[in-house]
């Protein structure tokens, strides 16, 4: 569930409120996991950042990351999923800093790159607000690498509110684009604001689709002659400590983590 009510989502009223699972819980399950050979587990949830607020103490996602990474010392790699920048807490930013194990890919819960949308919307940040998460992130941990859910199209969108979201994808330095053309929940607030043409909305995505490909692009020329570890997924395909597809010739032990060294790259991926 989720606990803000945003005015473009859903969600809330399907899921209700945030209900974190107890620290303890989670700690015991990845220990199963890693007793079973697993060597990644993901963190996720509708709200991440939101963790524990519902909890005793009200500890914070940062609390049971560190928690995590110390009382299953086994587990080689530990994954965040999509968080709100605006949420993120010190010993969030403490282990993105100093903690290996955590895997350099943050997916950010941006939506757009224009306050006045944001406003609309009603998010709790700012685009200032997230260029200075991500350097700062980008300064801690310089390997970093960001995706970003961003909708193209919200009501009221003027080209230029549009063309702040397209000038976030640079600054922000956006690697992973989740582009979604903006579409009426009925219910929701968004859904009775004044709509931005269907067809204006489909090239506005393209648009920011375009961008991320140029940002992927650039991202897999960057890795070559690299030396990365890669978790197999299928005997050919695994994914780098960034979440980059890796591909091999020749076939790796699957859910293994194996050591490889960047060649070249595809469209789809890096070649190892």
């Amino acid at each position: 569930g989720c606990d803000h009510r945003c005015t473009f989502c859903i969600i809330p009223f399907g899921r209700g409120n945030s209900r974190s699972v107890a620290a303890g819980v989670v700690v015991d399950q990845i220990k199963r996991l890693v007793d079973k050979g697993f060597n990644e587990v993901v963190l996720t949830g509708v709200d991440l950042t939101s963790w524990g607020a519902d909890l005793p103490s009200e500890p914070k996602l940062g609390d049971l990351v560190m928690r995590i990474l110390r009382l299953v010392p086994d587990l080689p790699r530990l994954r965040i999923s999509s968080i709100d920048s605006i949420e993120v807490d010190d010993n969030l930013m403490q282990a993105i800093a100093t903690e290996q194990r955590l895997m350099p890919h943050l997916h950010l819960s941006l939506q757009h790159g224009d306050d006045m949308i944001l406003k609309r919307m009603k998010r709790r940040h700012l685009r200032n607000d997230a260029i200075k998460f991500t350097q700062e992130a980008k300064r801690l941990r310089p390997d970093m690498t960001f995706g970003a859910d961003i909708i193209a199209g919200f009501p009221t969108e003027t080209e230029a509110m549009f063309e702040n979201s397209l000038r976030l994808v640079d600054e922000c330095d956006l690697t992973w684009l989740h582009v979604f053309p903006y579409s009426a929940r009925q219910g929701t607030p968004a859904a009775k604001m004044p709509a931005v043409n269907g067809k204006i909305i489909k090239e506005r995505a393209a648009q920011l689709r375009a961008a991320g490909h140029r940002q992927v692009q650039a991202h897999f020329e960057h890795q070559i002659g690299k030396a990365h570890q890669v978790l197999m997924e299928n005997p050919h395909m695994g994914r780098t400590e960034q979440f980059t597809e890796t591909h091999f010739d020749r076939p790796q032990v699957e859910g293994t983590i194996v050591t490889a060294s960047i060649l070249g790259a595809t469209e789809q991926g890096l070649i190892a």
